[in-house]
Formats: C-alpha cells, structure tokens, sequence
C-alpha cells in the first residue's frame, strides 16, 4: 500500500481522500517514511515542515465532518527553497540567508494551500537558483535517483529528484532557462513552464528582474500539471507581469475549430543533441503520426540566426548583476559558491550589444509567430544529452565538445519570448537513464500543449517506471 501512495500521482491521491478511501494523515506519513528512507541517498530535501502531519489531521477531520474540499485536499506537495513559505526556512541555497524564515508564503505557495495541498518540504536548489546542478555551501549536492552519480538538473532538481524518488507528488520550481523542465529531462518527471506572467513570481528572489523567470508545477503526471496549474493561474495585485485574466480549465483542450497540428525539430538552432535524444524526439512526432495527427518536421529560421542562450546571457547577465550585488554586499569570497562568484565576475554587457541583443529576442519572438500561424505544438527536445555526471563543465555531443550552458539551448528560447513549454518523459537511454521531449505552445496556449501530452503520455513507452532506491 505504502508504494502505491508514495507512487501515485496527486489527482489519484485526491480523489481517493475525497472518497474517504484514504487517509491524508496516512498519505503525509508515508512520504515521510519514505523521505526518511531515501533523502539520506538522495538529498533532495532541505527542510520538512514541521506542521505537516498537524495539517493532515486537520484535512482528513474535514473530510470526515462533510465540509467543502478543495481539488487538492489533503495532497502533500513540496516547494522548492527560493520559493517563500511562511514559517518554514527558505534559505535560498545560500549561507547568507542561513536561517531565514519568511513572514508570508509567496502566491503560488498560498494558492497551493487554498486548494487544499499540504506543505510537506522544502527542496534543494544551486545558490540563488543560479547554475545546472542542485549543489550548494548550505546544504550540499542532490543525486539523481535514477543513477546517484548523475545530476537531478538544476536549478529546480531538488524538487525534481524528490518527485522522481517517491518522496513528493507535486511541487512547485522556478524557471530562469531550464530550471523546471530541465531537471524534470533529467529524473523522467513533468513539468509546465507557463507563459510567463500567468503564475505570479510574487514571493520568490529576485523579486527583479522578473521578465525571464517563472514558478511553475512539477509532477508525475499531465493531468497533475493541469490541475495544479489551474489553481496557480491568474493575477495577484502584486507581480505586475502577471495580469492576464485568461481563464484556464483543467480540463480544456486543443480548440475545436480544426485538427491539432503538430511540427518537430531537433535543430537547427538550438546546438548539438545527442542521437538518442534526437530519436526520441522522431518517436514521439511517429506517435502523433499513429494516433491521425498532422506532423511535419520544420525548422524556425529566426533560431537558426540569433541563438538564443547568446541573446539570453547578453540580456540577463547585465539586468541580473545589481541583485546579485545587492545581495552578496560585504560577504566574503567563501560565503559564495561557483557560480554568484561567476556572475559577479563577469564583464557588463555593453550598450551597444544589449540594444542588438533586445533586437535578436524580437526577431525571435516574431520567427515563433509565424510559425504558429500554421501549427499548434512544436515539439523539441528538452535537453541535449540525458542526465551528466555530476561536476562537469563541459559536454561532447556527437563528437563536439561544448559548454554545459548549452544544456539550455532548446529551452532557453521560451524565457526569452515568453512562450510556454512542458517537459515530459518518452524514451529511456542506453544506461537507462529518462529522456524527455518538449512541447511548446502559442502565447497562453497552455489548454493545447497539455492536451497534446496527454494524447502523447496514453501512448508511452515509458509509463509507470520508478527509479530503484
């Protein structure tokens, strides 16, 4: 019984507390029980909230007294630690905010409770979320449960090692380039990067800038991603990003006016993907193909002529460097790890290449358009190569030897125009490591990229694996 909770997917564990077929306070025990199992290999969690079987009594006393339950009542999820929680640590990765308890949850937190979720963790990440590994001077370094030698990804892979290795169903990370859909690649989880604005950043460092980053769900399934995005969704008052009142069902799908239409590519534009990877990708568009769909390999001229992580690290690294300043002001050296020491380090992006930079993220934006003029997924991968060994700086693909930054080269185009992507799982790598492909949608096109994962997840050849702990 306790594999079967610990494994299954949160609208499962719902449906089943509402139907009084089970316990919250046996659902929180037995994530617990397995945290206290797994954590010490894994080291996905920083901080268990110390209210979270209390809440789960509270949740199943609600049940049984007949009251209104929310959709997620009596679900545990879990939280990555940039993400505020109120009287739970939140110690961004860092030993400068060592002990750091915030006063109010941040929005997407908040929205999680109202819906009836109950906090159960915090989750690992790379100092200030900033680097592709979840390793840091505060807490150490996660392991990949599929293989403890391998990265969980950063900057989210505390959360997603922890939904990988059955200690969490849901939870909640940040996307700056990768950050959600590149650990979920990496530990054959799920994930949603939204169009940006659509779930405020309200509560999470740095509150600017803003224009690239994201808080979105990570799970085990499509339909999870959905349900916890319908409750994350929406303006606050607060993220001024965050103001579209586009209403989103969970469960919508693709407009009814005409067939879903499916492009795919492996590049150009987005550097060197290994052949597995690539092959997955050919898989998944072949199973589009299977189920009637119209699939067409495509192309996206404007990532061919402005590549993306070079317009992304012009733009960001001069907008990001004062709240790295701000925050690391008279800190010595070995207060700070890798990569805050990097950013503080590098040259400022000059004028000239900034406006020119501001000019590629247009024509970026545009060469999308055009392309959904005629499609409504495009479907990509997520990551170059499966999950790396830990440590790394660089990776050979296909015989070419590049920077690790180029692990962001097919996801980092959607921070840069906006575009919301979804990271899921469709192939297993010689080693046996996951492999996930990407599906992008239109601006606030959430409902069709969603829908076309759950047609795509009803065919995995990949469903139902569990990593072995």
């Amino acid at each position: 019984m306790t594999h079967d909770i610990i494994f299954s997917d949160a609208t499962g564990l719902a449906a089943l507390i509402r139907t009084k077929q089970l316990s919250p306070v046996d659902v929180v025990r037995a994530h617990l029980d397995r945290i206290e199992a797994v954590d010490p290999k894994v080291n996905a969690i920083v901080t268990v909230a110390d209210n979270a079987l209390d809440a789960a009594k509270a949740a199943e006393a609600a049940v049984l007294a007949g009251e209104e339950l929310g959709p997620l009542h009596g679900v545990p999820f879990t939280v990555k630690d940039s993400i505020d929680t109120a009287g739970v640590l939140t110690q961004r990765g860092s030993p400068i905010f060592r002990g750091r308890v915030p006063d109010a949850d941040a929005t997407s937190v908040a929205r999680m409770k109202k819906a009836g979720g109950i906090l159960l963790a915090k989750t690992n990440l790379p100092e200030f979320s900033y680097w592709l590994e979840s390793d840091n001077l505060l807490s150490g370094r996660s392991n990949n449960p599929w293989n403890l030698d391998r990265t969980p990804g950063g900057s989210s892979g505390g959360e997603s090692a922890a939904i990988a290795a059955g200690m969490s169903p849901l939870g909640l990370g940040t996307d700056l380039a990768i950050s959600v859909r590149g650990p979920a690649a990496q530990t054959g989880i799920v994930s949603l990067k939204a169009t940006h604005g659509r779930v405020p950043m309200t509560g999470i460092w740095p509150r600017a800038p803003r224009r690239f980053w994201h808080v979105g769900p990570m799970a085990r399934s499509i339909r999870d991603l959905a349900l916890a995005f319908s409750q994350l969704a929406g303006p606050d008052g607060e993220d001024a990003f965050a103001t579209s009142t586009v209403p989103f069902d969970a469960g919508a799908g693709v407009a009814p006016d005409r067939a879903l239409r499916v492009g795919w590519m492996v590049g150009p534009g987005f550097g060197p993907i290994d052949a597995e990877v690539a092959a997955t990708v050919q898989a998944a568009a072949e199973a589009f193909r299977g189920m009637g769909i119209h699939v067409e390999q495509v192309s996206i001229p404007a990532l061919e002529r402005d590549f993306a992580l070079d317009v992304f690290n012009k733009l960001h690294v001069m907008e990001m460097k004062p709240a790295f300043r701000e925050a690391t002001a008279g800190r010595r050296a070995d207060e700070l790890y890798k990569m805050a020491r990097t950013m503080l380090s590098l040259p400022d992006t000059s004028m000239a290449d900034y406006v020119a930079a501001e000019q590629a993220a247009e024509r970026l934006r545009d060469g999308y358009a055009a392309y959904f003029r005629n499609f409504d997924v495009l479907l990509t991968p997520v990551l170059p190569v499966p999950a790396h060994e830990h440590g790394i700086r660089a990776l050979v693909v296909n015989g070419e030897t590049v920077d690790l930054t180029y692990l962001q080269g097919a996801t980092v185009p959607l921070n840069v125009t906006g575009l919301p992507g979804l990271s899921m799982r469709f192939g297993t790598s010689r080693e046996g490591l996951p492999i996930n492909v990407q599906l992008v949608g239109s601006w606030q096109a959430e409902s069709t990229i969603l829908h076309a994962a759950s047609l795509l997840e009803g065919v995995s050849p990949v469903r139902g694996l569990h990593p072995t702990l």
